[in-house]
C-alpha cells in the first residue's frame, strides 16, 4: 500500500496559513482556540462547526415562530395576536426555516466537514471559498436579524409579488439582501463540492468507489450552480423595483407580471426541494450500510438513480401551475414528469429496506433517525401522487395538505437525516459518544410528535382548510388543537438534543477512530481529526466503500481497526 504521500489528493499540499500548522497531531477543536482564530480559519472542520452552531441557532428561532403560530391556530376565533402580526410571524418561520435551516444544513455542516475526510484529503480545493461561504452566511443570518429587529416582514417565505413590492413592512429589502448572499454562498459551496470530487479524489477511488454521500453533494451542487443565480437574479430583481419602484414583476403598465416572478421563483424553488433531499439520501445510505454491517444493496442503481432525479428535478416546476391558467396539455406533461419522480425516490427507499433485510442491524440512535426517513419520505412521497396528479391537485392546492406535505419531506426528510448525520459523526467531530438511551428515546418522542403535528393536517386540507389562514371555522378546531399539542412536545424533544450531546462533551466517554465499524476512509483518521485530518506517515486502506470484510473489532480501544492485505495494496496502487 502506498504511502500517504503518495496518494493523490493527499500529497497535493494548499496554501494554508494556519496558527499551529506545524503540530498536525493536535486535533483541530484544541489547536489554537482563539474565536479569531475561528472565524479566519482555513480549516474545512472548524467552518462546519461554526455553521452547525449558526444553523441551530437559525433552527430554534424558527422553531420559537412556529410555537405562536400553532398557539394562535389552537383557536378558532385566533385570540392570541392580531392578524397582521400573524403574517409576519408566518413568513419569519418560513424564511427561516427554508433559507437558513432546511437548504444550508447537511451540506454546509456535514459536506464541509466530512467530503475531504471521505476522499482522504487534506482540505478542499478552494479553502477560502469555504471560509468565504461561511461569511456570507452570517452575513445573510445578520440581515434576518435585521428585518426582525425592525418590523419583520409579511410577505411569506416565497416572496410573491407584486405584494413584495408594495408591502408596508420595511424589512423587505434586509431580507431580500440575505437571501440574495445565501444563494452566493450557496453558488460558492457547490463550486467547491464539484472541485474537490473531481481533483482529490484519491488513488483508488473511481467514480464507482465513491461513498453514496459524496455522490448526493456531486449532484445536488450540480443542480445548484445551474438554479440558485437564476434565484439570485429575481431577487435582486424584486429588491430594485421595491426600492426604485421599476415596473418589472408589479402588475402596471411595462411591467412583466407577477406571474413571471412565479416562473422564475419556481424553476428554481421545485428542484431545490428535490436537491435538499438528495444529501440526505446520501446520508441516510451511509447510516443504513454501516450499522446494518452489509454492504450497500444496488450501489450503481442508487447512483443511478440520484442521477435522475438530478435531471427530473429541472422537469417539475409547472405543477405549481396547475391552477394558475396555463394550458391543459403543459400541465398533463408535467404532471406526468412529476409523477415520474417518484420512481427513482421510491427504488432508494425499497434499496435501502434491502441492505437492512439478513444485516446485523444496530439499534441505536442513527439507525433510529434512519428508519424515521424511510417513514416519513414515504408518506411525503405517497401524499405527492395526490399534488401530483391533476384531479386531486385542484381541490388539494393551496390548503393544509400541502403544508403537511412540504413538512414530511422537507422536515421529516431532511432534517430528520441532518439529526441523523448529527449522531453519527459526533463521536468524529467531538472525540466523544452521547448516552444512546437519551438518544433513542428522543428520536421516539420526535417520531410520535412529528406525526401528532402533521398527520392531522392532511385531514384538514382535503376537508379543505385552506394554508396560512389566521382563522377558520369551528369545526376544524379539533384537529387544529391535536397538531397545537404534538408541536409542544415536539419541540420539547428538539429541545433534549443539544442538552444531552453538550452533556457527552464534558462527561462522554472518549471515542476510538471507528465507533460503528464504517469502511469510507473517514474511519481511518483520529477522533477528532488533527488539524490536516491524516497523520502524515499514515497507510490509508482506499478499497470499496461498504467492505466491511476489511474490519475487525478492536477489544482493548472499542473500535473498528482496518486490516490490509497485498490484495488491498494492489486495489489501491493501482
Amino acid at each position: 500500500m502506498s504511502q500517504m504521500e503518495t496518494l493523490p489528493g493527499l500529497s497535493n499540499e494548499v496554501s494554508v496559513t494556519e496558527p499551529g500548522d506545524d503540530v498536525t497531531a493536535a486535533d483541530y477543536l484544541i489547536d489554537s482556540p482563539r474565536a479569531v482564530t475561528w472565524l479566519l480559519t482555513l480549516d474545512h472542520k472548524r467552518i462546519a462547526v461554526m455553521y452547525a452552531v449558526a444553523i441551530l441557532a437559525a433552527f430554534m428561532s424558527g422553531l420559537l415562530f412556529a410555537i405562536v403560530l400553532r398557539a394562535e391556530l389552537a383557536s378558532a376565533h385566533g385570540a392570541l395576536i392580531s392578524a397582521d402580526a400573524y403574517n409576519r410571524v408566518f413568513t419569519l418561520h418560513g424564511v427561516a426555516m427554508v433559507f437558513l435551516v432546511i437548504v444550508p444544513a447537511i451540506p454546509a455542516v456535514f459536506g464541509n466537514f466530512v467530503l475531504p475526510l471521505m476522499l482522504g484529503s487534506k482540505q478542499f480545493a478552494f479553502p477560502r471559498l469555504c471560509l468565504l461561504s461561511f461569511h456570507l452566511y452570517l452575513v445573510g443570518i445578520f440581515a434576518f436579524l435585521v428585518s426582525v429587529l425592525l418590523d419583520g416582514l409579511d410577505t411569506g417565505w416565497t416572496f410573491a409579488a407584486p405584494y413584495v413590492i408594495h408591502s408596508g413592512a420595511v424589512g423587505v429589502v434586509p431580507v431580500l439582501f440575505g437571501a440574495i448572499l445565501l444563494g452566493v454562498s450557496a453558488i460558492l459551496q457547490s463550486i467547491n463540492f464539484v472541485a474537490t470530487i473531481h481533483k482529490l479524489r484519491p488513488a483508488g477511488m473511481t467514480w464507482l468507489r465513491m461513498p453514496v454521500f459524496s455522490w448526493s453533494l456531486y449532484f445536488s451542487s450540480l443542480v445548484l450552480l445551474v438554479t440558485t443565480p437564476i434565484l439570485v437574479m429575481v431577487l435582486g430583481m424584486l429588491m430594485v423595483e421595491r426600492v426604485s419602484g421599476m415596473g418589472l414583476f408589479a402588475g402596471g403598465e411595462g411591467s412583466a407580471g407577477p406571474l413571471l416572478y412565479q416562473r422564475f421563483f419556481w424553476f428554481f424553488a421545485a428542484p431545490v426541494i428535490l436537491v435538499i433531499v438528495m444529501p440526505a439520501i446520501g446520508v441516510v445510505c451511509e447510516m443504513v450500510a454501516i450499522h446494518s454491517r452489509k454492504q450497500l444493496f444496488g450501489y450503481r442503481v442508487i447512483v443511478s438513480c440520484l442521477c435522475a432525479i438530478a435531471i427530473l428535478s429541472f422537469s417539475v416546476w409547472g405543477r405549481h401551475w396547475f391552477i394558475s391558467g396555463q394550458p391543459e396539455l403543459t400541465s398533463t406533461v408535467f404532471s406526468l414528469l412529476t409523477l415520474g419522480l417518484a420512481i427513482p425516490v421510491a427504488v432508494v427507499i425499497f434499496n435501502l429496506l434491502a441492505t437492512m433485510y439478513g444485516g446485523a442491524i444496530a439499534w441505536n440512535t442513527p439507525m433510529a433517525y434512519a428508519f424515521m426517513f424511510i417513514f416519513f419520505m414515504t408518506v411525503g412521497g405517497i401524499s405527492g401522487l395526490f399534488l401530483s396528479a391533476l384531479a386531486t391537485d385542484v381541490h388539494l392546492h393551496g390548503t393544509l395538505f400541502e403544508t403537511a406535505h412540504l413538512h414530511y419531506i422537507m422536515m421529516g426528510g431532511v432534517l430528520i437525516a441532518f439529526l441523523g448525520a448529527l449522531h453519527h459523526w459526533w463521536p468524529k467531530i467531538t472525540g466523544r459518544m452521547y448516552d444512546e438511551h437519551f438518544g433513542v428515546f428522543t428520536a421516539f418522542v420526535i417520531f410520535v410528535s412529528f406525526n401528532i403535528t402533521f398527520f392531522p393536517q392532511f385531514i384538514l386540507g382535503s376537508r379543505g382548510m385552506p394554508r396560512q389562514y389566521f382563522t377558520y371555522p369551528i369545526e376544524f378546531e379539533t384537529l387544529q388543537q391535536i397538531s397545537t399539542s404534538g408541536s409542544i412536545s415536539l419541540v420539547l424533544a428538539f429541545c433534549l438534543i443539544p442538552a444531552y450531546l453538550i452533556y457527552s462533551l464534558r462527561r462522554g466517554p472518549l471515542a476510538p477512530e471507528n465507533p460503528w465499524g464504517g469502511a469510507t476512509l473517514e474511519w481511518q483518521c483520529a477522533s477528532p481529526p488533527p488539524f490536516r485530518n491524516f497523520r502524515e506517515d499514515q497507510t490509508l486502506i482506499v478499497g470499496e466503500p461498504y467492505e466491511f470484510s476489511r474490519l475487525d473489532y478492536d477489544a482493548e480501544s472499542g473500535g473498528f481497526v482496518f486490516e490490509s492485505s497485498p490484495d488491498d495494496n494492489d486495489s489501491a496502487a493501482a
